[in-house]
This record gives structure tokens, C-alpha cells and sequence, in this order.
């Protein structure tokens, strides 16, 4: 189950703090992103720096966006939904890409809804790389401790507030959920 995601895939090390950490429940309405998307497992994203080179093409490509409704990115990452997941070792599908408004992708690109439903919300404060700390906890401790199962996708927000690997980096984090 995806609940075991983070504690199997990414092993960090449990960090002081994390049990302070105030995720909240929240309903969030559909929006739509457009952007680019791969299929790949953890090791081959880091390895290939697959993230940071589709950032890179729409930062090239941003002027194609024509209904996009700012310059904050949105990172979707849908899980298969198997047991004993694994995303350092299974496939799945990232997609990177600004929100958007109606129908249409610049050719190339791909048009994903989100759809309308609960979340676990939470912002990760500090580097992106201290951001697996912040999903083992979500995923491996407190949708089980909460009594909420994952639907196989999350979401990150990154704007104005996104600044990879410094200190006063912040990331919102959206899983979407279930109650049990």
C-alpha cells in the first residue's frame, strides 16, 4: 500500500521535529496543469536530474503557456496502486507544469485535472532535499496514525516561496486522501 511508499523507498532517517509537523485536512477544487510528464522511478529522476531539466524546458518554453494563470509550477506525481510500492525501484508518472485555464497544451505537452477532493496539506520549510523527511513522515506515520489511506497521487506547489536548497525554502504538499 502507498502508505508504505516513503519508509520503503527513500529509508531517511527519522528527524527530530517531524512529530510537530501540522498537516491539515482540506477540500481543494479541481484545477488544471500543463506541462510535461515522465515515467521513471526515484534513482532515475535523481540520476538523470529528470525534474530540474523539464523545469528547465518550461522555463525555455513558458511563452507557449498562453492560458496559464501565473508563473508557480505545480510537480504531480501519481503512484501505481499495488502493494509493497516502491519508488526508488517502481515507475511512475511525474508531471510538471504550470496551472492553466481551458482546453489547450502547446504541441508536445500534456493537460492533466486534478481533480476536486480531500488533501492532507502541509508546507515542507527548508531544503528540497530534507523533502523526503517530510513525505516519510506524512506517508509512513501519520495518515496511519490520522486513519486516512492515499489515493495514489500527491502534489507539490512551488512559487514565489521556492528556493530548492536554501534554508527558508518552502514547498506545499498535497496527498490526496481518504478517511478509513
Amino acid at each position: 500500500m502507498l502508505s508504505e511508499r516513503s519508509v520503503d523507498s527513500w529509508k531517511t532517517p527519522f528527524k527530530k521535529g517531524l512529530r510537530k509537523m501540522k498537516p491539515k485536512v482540506i477540500e481543494k477544487e479541481s484545477f488544471r496543469v500543463a506541462g510535461y510528464q515522465f515515467e521513471a522511478n526515484l534513482q532515475e529522476i535523481m540520476g538523470s536530474d529528470l525534474v530540474s531539466r523539464t523545469v528547465a524546458r518550461l522555463g525555455e518554453e513558458a511563452d507557449l503557456f498562453q492560458n496559464k494563470l501565473g508563473n508557480h509550477l505545480y510537480l504531480v506525481q501519481v503512484y501505481p496502486m499495488k502493494e509493497a510500492f516502491d519508488a526508488a525501484k517502481d515507475p511512475f508518472t511525474t508531471m510538471v507544469g504550470y496551472e492553466v485555464t481551458g482546453e489547450e497544451a502547446p504541441d508536445g505537452a500534456i493537460l492533466h485535472t486534478v481533480e476536486k477532493n480531500t488533501y492532507v496539506a502541509y508546507t515542507h520549510k527548508g531544503p528540497e532535499s530534507d523533502l523526503p523527511h517530510s513525505y516519510d513522515y506524512l506517508y509512513g506515520t501519520w495518515l496511519r496514525e490520522n486513519g486516512y489511506m492515499s489515493l495514489g497521487y500527491d502534489f507539490e506547489l512551488w512559487d514565489e516561496r521556492y528556493k530548492p536548497e536554501e534554508r527558508d525554502n518552502e514547498i506545499d504538499l498535497f496527498i490526496a486522501v481518504r478517511k478509513l
